[in-house]
């Protein structure tokens, strides 16, 4: 057994290679990154499979590049196989969101047309030696661009637009709001969150993503209604629903059309 071992150890002390130059004990590792395929509901699904040793148990992402497949390193293909067809469903709702998203991607140019509580804006280009502040004109946007200014440019000049006009729409339906409920919140801000239209923590501090100045007016109340119903029931129980009722009665119909639209 000695002299077995020997032949695999170099002078060095470290594993001998055989002639492929790759270490008898390393041959074919298996790979932490490998891009595979798989059918879901009947579809071809290409996803990213991700090992890692911190894991125990499998996670599934979706954005932008698709599905990634996150597993611990001794995942067997029985159970790879079993997760996915489980959750064959969700993975294909979202992948379909993606698309959709993808679909309606903004353009940053003269003519374009972006939302703005619930309608169309059209982008109008002031070109300038300087850049100023965008301004809406009526159904307008005038952005003030330097000469050449890049698409990029633009799209941050909007960006800001939206920012100034959440902080100041929703400062004025959170205090509309605050008041039918008598409640007063601790603070307000703008959120940048992927997954949610608003949140409330414990400290009654309220966050409000600015991506709902895209929305009507209506779905605006919603959420502020929503989120300050909060300070008085920090839960979803029957008695929650009951506080948001109480000054949007239609709430049912605003939460159904929030679905509706992607974040």
């Amino acid at each position: 057994m000695l002299k077995r071992l020997r032949n695999f150890v170099s002078p060095s002390g470290v594993l001998a290679r055989g002639a492929s130059g790759v270490s008898p004990l390393l041959r074919n590792p298996t790979p932490a990154v490998e891009q595979r395929d798989t059918i879901l509901a009947g579809k071809n699904i290409s996803y990213i499979l991700k090992r890692s040793s911190r894991r125990g148990s499998i996670g599934l992402r979706i954005d932008a590049r698709g599905l990634t497949v996150c597993v611990p390193v001794r995942t067997t293909e029985k159970w790879l196989h079993s997760v996915l067809q489980e959750k064959a469903g969700w993975v294909l709702e979202k992948l379909n969101g993606w698309q959709t998203r993808k679909q309606t991607e903004m353009h940053w140019g003269e003519g374009e047309t972006i939302p703005y509580k619930g309608e169309l804006l059209t982008l109008r280009l002031e070109q300038g030696l300087f850049a100023a502040p965008a301004q809406q004109l009526g159904r307008e946007l005038r952005v003030f661009a330097v000469h050449g200014s890049a698409g990029e440019h633009i799209e941050q000049a909007v960006l800001c637009w939206y920012r100034r006009e959440a902080e100041q729409i929703f400062a004025e339906r959170v205090a509309h709001y605050a008041q039918l409920l008598g409640v007063a919140p601790r603070a307000v801000k703008l959120s940048a969150a992927k997954a949610q239209w608003g949140s409330c923590t414990a400290h009654g501090s309220v966050r409000l993503n600015v991506q709902l100045i895209k929305l009507p007016l209506r779905l605006i109340d919603y959420v502020v209604v929503h989120e300050l119903a909060h300070l008085r029931e920090l839960n979803h129980s029957a008695a929650f629903w009951r506080v948001v009722e109480s000054v949007c009665p239609d709430y049912a119909k605003m939460r159904k059309e929030l679905k509706s639209f992607a974040l």
